[in-house]
C-alpha cells in the first residue's frame, strides 16, 4: 500500500520560468506567476555551481518571488527555474524510531516510505468547543515536576533558558521518562552535531522505539528551520488522531522565531518587536494551539515548547507571548546550575496552571507549604549567608533554613519510582522542617 502511494504521487510534468530579477534577498522569476502558489518549493539551476532550492515568497501579476534556501551567489538572468510538485507529507507509524528532515525525507541514512494519507503542515487545531478538558497527571521522572510542577494530559508548557543551563538534557530526560505513548521531537535550528548526539546519547536506543525526531540544523534555509515546527506538529497531530498520548518537545521556538524573521523581512514585512515582526505572535499563537486535548475520538498533545532567554529576560518578546499562550511555564536558573544542581528549575519563578485542580487537597497544601519555606529563604538568603540570621526571630524562617538543603536536593533529583513516591519523599521532609527530626 506504502508503496502505490508513492507511485500515484509521481509526476511527470514540471513548469518551468526564468530569473528576471535578484534585489533585497529575494529572486524575481517570470513564467511561474499562473503555476506558482506560495509556500510551493522552487529549483533554480545556475549556469555555474550547484542548483539552488527555495520557496515562493510571493506571486504578482508577471513575477513570483523566490526566497533561496542558501546564498545567491552565481545566479543570473536567463537561469532555468522549475516549479517542484507541491511538497508532500503523510507521516505513519512507521516513522516511530526515526530521524527525518521537514520535508519528510529520512536524515538516518535508512530508506523512508510516506505514509497513505498527505496532511497539511498547517493544519488549524480542533475546534475549541469539541476539546476535552485536561487529563489526569503524568509521571515525568523528575522529583519537581512530579509534585511542585505538575503536568497533565494535554497541558502545554514552556521551558525558558538561557544557553548552557541544562535546557536540552531536561527536555531528553522528559523523552525518556515522562508517562506518553509516543514521542515527537522538533530539533529547529540545532547544531548540526549535536543532532546525533541527542538521538545517540541523550536519548538512547529505548527512548528512540517510541520517538520521532524532526530535525534542521542551524545551517539550513529559514525556510526549513520554520518547516521544522509545522511537520513536527504535524506528526504530532497524525499520531493524536490514532488516540495516543503524545509527548511533543520543541527546541526551540525562539529559533522558529528567528527564522520566520528572516523570512518575513524577506517579503517586506517591518520589525516591530524588538525586531521581530507582528506576524510572529499569530504565528506563535497558533503553532501552540494545535497542541492540547484533543476531541474525545482522538488523543492528547502534550507539550513543552523550549525558549531560549537571552541574558534571563523574561520580557522579551518570545518569551512574552508564549507566557500569554501556555498552561505554564518552567524557568532554569544559570545561578542555580553554576551550583551543580540540575535540573536547574528556579521554583520562584515557575508555575503550572494544572494546580490546584492537577492535585489533592492534601497535596495542595504540601506545595503551598514548600513554596513558602523556599521563598522564606530566597528572601532572607543574603542576611543567612552575612552570618546575620538568628534562629528564633522568625518560626518560618527556622524551618526553612533547616531544610533548605534537603529541599534543594530534592528538587534536583530524578524519581522513575512515580508521583506517589515523590510526595512520600516530600512529605518526610515537610515534617522534618516542623518538628526536631534529624535530617
Amino acid at each position: 500500500m506504502l508503496l502505490k502511494c508513492e507511485f500515484d504521487r509521481m509526476t511527470t510534468v514540471n513548469h518551468v520560468g526564468l530569473v528576471s530579477g535578484v534585489a533585497k534577498g529575494a529572486i524575481e522569476i517570470s513564467g511561474l506567476n499562473h503555476q506558482a502558489r506560495i509556500g510551493d518549493l522552487l529549483t533554480l539551476h545556475r549556469r555555474s555551481g550547484p542548483d539552488l532550492g527555495g520557496e515562493v515568497l510571493h506571486v504578482g501579476a508577471d513575477h513570483i518571488h523566490m526566497m533561496p534556501g542558501g546564498a545567491a551567489d552565481g545566479v543570473s538572468l536567463g537561469d532555468r527555474v522549475i516549479l517542484n510538485p507541491p511538497p508532500s507529507f503523510a507521516p505513519g507509524m512507521h516513522w516511530l524510531g526515526r530521524v527525518i528532515d521537514p520535508f519528510g525525507k529520512p536524515l538516518d541514512g535508512k530508506p523512508l516510505l510516506r505514509g497513505t494519507q498527505e496532511r497539511d503542515i498547517m493544519h488549524p487545531p480542533p475546534p475549541a468547543v469539541d476539546r476535552k478538558p485536561l487529563g489526569g497527571r503524568m509521571a515525568t521522572g523528575l522529583a519537581a515536576l512530579n509534585t511542585m510542577l505538575p503536568i497533565v494530559r494535554g497541558q502545554r508548557i514552556g521551558l525558558f533558558a538561557g544557553s548552557g543551563v541544562g535546557k536540552s538534557t531536561l527536555l531528553a530526560t522528559l523523552a525518556r521518562s515522562m508517562q506518553a505513548d509516543v514521542v515527537v521531537v522538533a530539533l529547529v535550528g540545532e547544531r548540526g552535531r549535536e543532532v546525533n548526539e541527542f538521538v545517540t546519547h541523550a536519548l538512547g536506543p529505548e527512548a528512540m522505539k517510541r520517538s520521532v525526531v524532526i530535525a534542521a540544523t542551524s545551517d539550513q534555509s529559514a525556510l526549513a528551520r520554520r518547516r521544522c515546527a509545522w511537520s513536527a506538529m504535524s506528526v504530532a497531530e497524525y499520531l493524536r488522531d490514532q488516540g495516543l498520548s503524545v509527548l511533543f518537545l520543541a527546541d526551540s521556538v525562539t529559533r522558529f522565531a528567528e527564522a520566520h524573521r528572516e523570512i518575513a523581512v524577506a517579503m517586506g514585512e517591518p520589525p516591530s518587536l524588538r525586531g521581530f515582526p507582528p506576524s510572529v505572535t499569530p504565528l506563535i499563537s497558533k503553532l501552540c494551539e494545535r497542541a492540547g486535548p484533543g476531541t474525545p475520538e482522538q488523543g492528547d498533545i502534550t507539550a513543552v515548547f523550549s525558549v531560549l532567554v537571552a541574558g534571563s529576560d523574561m520580557d522579551e518578546p518570545v518569551a512574552d507571548i508564549l507566557r500569554g499562550v501556555l498552561d505554564g511555564h518552567i524557568v532554569l536558573s544559570r545561578d542555580i546550575a553554576e551550583r551543580g544542581r540540575f535540573p536547574a528549575i528556579d521554583l520562584s519563578r515557575s508555575v503550572s496552571r494544572s494546580l490546584p485542580a492537577a492535585a489533592t487537597e492534601v497535596e495542595n497544601q504540601m506545595i503551598t507549604e514548600t513554596r513558602k519555606l523556599i521563598g522564606s529563604y530566597e528572601q532572607s538568603e543574603v542576611m543567612i549567608k552575612a552570618g546575620l540570621y538568628t534562629e528564633g526571630a522568625d518560626p518560618i524562617l527556622d524551618q526553612a533554613v533547616k531544610v533548605h538543603q534537603e529541599l534543594d536536593d530534592f528538587l534536583g533529583k530524578a524519581d522513575p519510582e512515580g508521583i506517589e513516591n515523590s510526595f512520600n519523599r516530600l512529605a518526610l521532609i515537610l515534617r522534618r522542617a516542623s518538628t526536631n527530626l534529624p535530617t
